[in-house]
């Protein structure tokens, strides 16, 4: 009995998603086809032009934006943000800082510091337990 291989293949969302671009942002044959896992792995592996100025430049999807400005997806919103942003707009708000910015970033680092310290209990709990 022989097994057929079948090729894995994704949805273009997915594949923008795992590229971290924002798939309007991409090429309409991008949009329109579907991914195959080996595309995808050649896409991360060795991107082409257009994949490397949107990762350079964007617009970037909300998680991108969100990993600069060093806050949470939730803070982009609350902040108003809910647009894609490029790279430059992304630089202008960072340079404005405004008081949203500010107090989202605190909250995230009080939420990493918190995640720091239940990491640091359970350790010790789990050494403790040996």
């Amino acid at each position: 009995m022989t097994s057929h291989q079948t090729t894995q293949t994704m949805k273009p969302a997915t594949a923008a998603k795992k590229l971290g671009v924002y798939l309007e942002a991409t090429p309409a044959e991008f949009q329109e086809g579907v991914v195959s896992r080996t595309e995808l792995n050649a896409l991360q592996a060795d991107p082409p032009q257009w994949l490397q100025e949107l990762r350079r430049n964007g617009p970037h999807p909300r998680p991108v934006v969100a990993a600069k400005l060093g806050i949470s997806i939730s803070g982009l919103a609350r902040g108003g943000v809910t647009e894609p942003l490029t790279t430059e707009q992304i630089d202008a708000l960072k340079q404005e800082s405004p008081e949203w910015l500010q107090q989202e970033r605190a909250t995230q680092a009080e939420v990493r510091k918190e995640a720091a310290r239940i990491k640091e209990k359970k350790a010790a709990r789990d050494e403790q337990s040996r």
